[in-house]
């Protein structure tokens, strides 16, 4: 007897509909999975044989033949536990076949038939409710998970058995299923960490707050303790909350990693990723035998902070160039090819040298001319001119560093300005593609980006000064158009470029 049930894989960062097919005929006693498994997949004959025993049932002691369709795609993970399992049941005549053609069921299970806990339940829910699937059978630890999409039936089981009551009796499990409106928290969330913690650095305050409000990114060069890491932790506090689009995209990712907690639902926070320098290219990126997303992609619509600059791999640091422009990766493999979402502020800090201190008047520096080339040599010009904002961050003086409790402003404050400056951005291009000013491109740039004469005097003379590129160039029109919405100016004048042109500090510096 055959009997077919619906599963699901995940490609990418997309779920993809299996028809997972179970044939049980006479012969000698063997059981064989076939449609390009993966080793979890194949494995879990022996989780599903040992399930079916302990939950009370009897394995048929027959051929049992699994395919797993489309066959010409690898099939990866142990979620397919649970399909097998309800497959060789109804294969069995336990369970009606024609409840089965309604609903997707993922799950891996135990040697004593309990379902637990799979990767990738809400593209798998996104892809169910597109093919009009009525409903979805998986573990109670993926329930709310499951629960952030709209139009489609949960039900979520504890073990074999319930599945059983589910299909069998109709037993109802409960399903408190709440509206997405109820998942978003009302406010930003109470940070430990404010800018009004931070003394002095008021450039260093102010080129954040730029950056933050048109998604531009940026790189902070100074000496040690100068803080740098304690300026980009604080970074995320005045950025404001996802947009519904831009957390369910994020929970997407984050769910094929299985990275959601059993209790959470829609990821609200915007990431702040912070990678060690040792971190390989497939870390970084993404990649694989089987493609799966990279820090880049964990940090898309946030921030990914790489402190050290300089000391990541120079070839690790390369593969940043394709993300930070086109906001994705792609990825080709011989099984398969995939593009995973990366569109992130990229927020970077250095040394001025590899001592730290050339530049400052309180400590000596003791490094050649050709140790500080080859120092900053680590990181490419293209890079560089795919990063906005270069902002030099020097030492605290002593009057600074020994003041008192002299609180500055706090990241509410910065926070109400950077987002009223995102509802300009909205509304402005909100017949566009893109949604930021970082995200201006050819004709869009000259159409938003208007000049008055004087300005246009500076940027010329600055080209000819700094030998800017034309990347250089358009990257000092969208900060030129972030600085005069912060601003509210619609026509960006002379010293809205001025303020831009000064955040190219490592153009002036190697020019």
């Amino acid at each position: 007897m055959v009997a077919k049930v619906i599963s699901a894989t995940i490609v990418g960062i997309e779920g993809m509909l299996v028809q997972v097919e179970v044939d049980i005929t006479r012969g000698l006693p063997s059981f064989d999975i076939v449609g390009l498994p993966d080793t979890a997949v194949r494995e879990s004959r022996e989780r599903v044989r040992a399930a079916i025993k302990n939950s009370g049932f009897d394995f048929p002691i027959q051929r049992i033949t699994i395919n797993l369709a489309p066959a010409d795609i690898k099939k990866i993970g142990p979620q397919f536990d649970l399909a097998i399992a309800v497959g060789i049941l109804a294969a069995q005549g336990l369970i009606p076949e024609k409840r089965l053609t309604n609903y997707l069921l993922a799950g891996e299970l135990s040697l004593t038939g309990e379902v637990r806990k799979v990767k990738g339940i809400l593209p798998m829910a996104l892809r169910a409710r597109e093919e009009g699937i009525r409903g979805l059978v998986i573990p109670e630890v993926n329930y709310n998970e499951a629960l952030l999409v709209e139009g489609i039936e949960v039900a979520a089981v504890r073990n074999l058995s319930d599945v059983l009551e589910f299909f069998i009796r109709g037993k109802k499990l409960k399903e408190d299923r709440l509206p997405l409106a109820a998942t978003i928290e009302s406010a930003v969330k109470d940070y430990k960490v404010d800018f009004a913690d931070v003394k002095g650095q008021q450039e260093a305050k102010r080129a954040l707050e730029v950056a933050a409000a048109g998604k531009h990114n940026i790189i902070m060069i100074g000496p040690p303790g100068s803080g740098k890491t304690m300026l980009a932790k604080r970074l995320r506090t005045i950025l404001p909350p996802l947009t519904d689009e831009e957390a369910l995209e994020l929970t997407k990712i984050y769910s094929t990693l299985g990275l959601i907690d059993a209790g959470s639902g829609l990821i609200r926070q915007r990431p702040f990723r912070t990678p060690h320098h040792s971190i390989s290219s497939a870390g970084l990126i993404g990649g694989g035998r089987i493609p799966e997303p990279g820090e880049v992609s964990l940090a898309h619509h946030g921030t990914l902070f790489l402190d050290e600059l300089p000391e990541y791999k120079r070839e690790v640091l390369e593969l940043l160039r394709q993300p930070l422009e086109d906001g994705e990766v792609n990825i080709a493999r011989v099984e398969m090819s995939v593009t995973f979402p990366a569109r992130f502020m990229l927020v970077a800090a250095m040394n001025p040298c590899p001592c730290g201190y050339y530049g400052d008047d309180r400590h000596e520096c003791n490094c050649t001319v050709p140790q500080i080339n080859r120092y900053r040599g680590k990181v490419s010009g293209p890079l560089l001119d795919r990063i906005d904002i270069h902002i030099e961050v020097p030492g605290l003086n002593v009057e600074e560093i020994t003041s008192g409790d002299t609180r500055g402003e706090s990241s509410l404050e910065i926070r109400k300005r950077v987002i009223a400056a995102h509802q300009l951005q909205l509304e402005r291009y909100r017949r566009e593609e893109f949604n930021y000013n970082s995200e201006l491109r050819g004709k869009a740039l000259r159409m938003y980006c208007r000049v008055d004469n004087e300005g246009m005097f500076l940027l010329e003379k600055a080209i000819e000064s700094l030998g800017l590129s034309a990347r250089g160039y358009d990257r000092i029109l969208r900060l030129a158009r972030t600085i005069a919405d912060l601003d509210k100016s619609e026509m960006i004048k002379s010293f809205h470029l001025a303020e831009a042109i000064q955040y190219r500090s490592l153009d002036r510096m190697l020019s």
